[in-house]
């Protein structure tokens, strides 16, 4: 028969080894997750007075629809410009207010500028809210589709292969960032 503190000691032991196999689990889970996320792109030269950040970089399934409001991404729930890759697809988000693209723009655009290099079509699409005056909304969207349509000019892609697209209002319920994107796909 085993004392009290032959227990508590056997206890102490089992605990140690379960919060070590829990810490292992827990390594392996967040390692695979950041091979997920590693970025795909590789970060070359940024625009003029661009600084660089990293992209975040998915698989390329079929894009979603445009009007529709994809679930929000982690960058793009804050009130700061960013930028993501997601399914292919290239999301500029915009400050309130402001047509600034955020830093790290010209990285986010290398595979953009390399397929139009290879005679693909860019479409540039900008979103707004319902919310406020829809005129200055709309106006809004299009002078940050046009500051994406520049940064592309700017690294090369010819004018002929860049198609602006009308702004949209998104629908749906998602955030106000969403609403304050750019996105950019290829044809």
């Amino acid at each position: 028969m085993s004392s009290p503190s032959d227990d508590e000691q056997l206890g102490l032991v089992l605990g140690l080894v379960f919060a070590l196999v829990a810490l292992v689990i827990t390594l392996v889970i967040g390692a695979a997750l950041q091979r997920r996320d590693t970025p795909a792109l590789p970060a070359l030269t940024a625009l003029p007075g661009a600084a660089a950040l990293p992209v975040v970089a998915a698989p390329v399934p079929a894009a979603p629809a445009p009007a529709e409001v994809p679930a929000p991404s982690a960058q793009a729930v804050s009130d700061a410009a960013s930028i993501t890759v997601e399914y292919g697809v290239v999301k500029f988000y915009f400050s309130s207010g402001k047509a600034d693209l955020a830093p790290g723009a010209g990285a986010a655009l290398v595979d953009v500028v390399r397929a139009a290099g290879t005679g693909k079509k860019v479409v540039i699409a900008g979103f707004h809210d319902p919310k406020g005056n829809a005129a200055a909304n709309a106006a809004l969207a299009r002078q940050r589709a046009l500051a994406v349509r520049d940064a592309l000019k700017a690294a090369g892609v010819k004018d002929s292969q860049i198609t602006l697209q009308k702004p949209e209002q998104v629908v749906g319920s998602g955030s106000d960032a969403e609403a304050r994107r750019v996105e950019i796909t290829l044809q």
